[in-house]
């Protein structure tokens, strides 16, 4: 080869793995961007409730709390008195289900929300992945 063909060749290359660099990262921006939840998003919520329960006062809860709008799934331990519960955004709110259930059981109870810290961290399986790293560092740079 001569030595233009090898410049055109390198520079081509060159060209060809900057676009689709390019390409790629937008692509990572776009699937993974924030989105506003859809029909089925569902989302998870927990109540601390401060009054002591027994197994059948969990069981009502449980029973309530499966009759509400957009509920999905509910789990009620009456060991710690915690509620948690999932639940489709686009249907219901979870401050609109606690409000309910304070009101219907009229117990001494709060929903859990994470503190900034507790937010930035993310989901403690994923937390520290390779995917979660590069995520972090590409939205760093846009």
């Amino acid at each position: 080869m001569t030595r233009k063909a090898i410049k055109r060749t390198i520079i081509g290359t060159a060209t060809a793995v900057l676009f689709l660099g390019f390409v790629l990262i937008l692509h990572i921006y776009i699937v993974t961007r924030p989105q506003p939840p859809g029909p089925n998003t569902i989302a998870m919520a927990r109540v601390d409730i401060k009054t002591d329960i027994d197994r059948a006062a969990a069981d009502k809860i449980t029973a309530w709390v499966y009759q509400q709008k957009g509920i999905d799934h509910v789990l009620c331990n009456p060991e710690t008195n915690i509620l948690i519960f999932t639940f489709y955004p686009a249907r219901t709110s979870a401050d609109a289900v606690v409000a309910q259930f304070k009101e219907a059981f009229n117990l001494d109870a709060r929903r859990y929300m994470p503190s900034e810290e507790e937010m930035k961290k993310g989901c403690p399986v994923t937390g520290h992945s390779v995917a979660q790293v590069t995520m972090k560092y590409i939205k760093s740079i846009f």
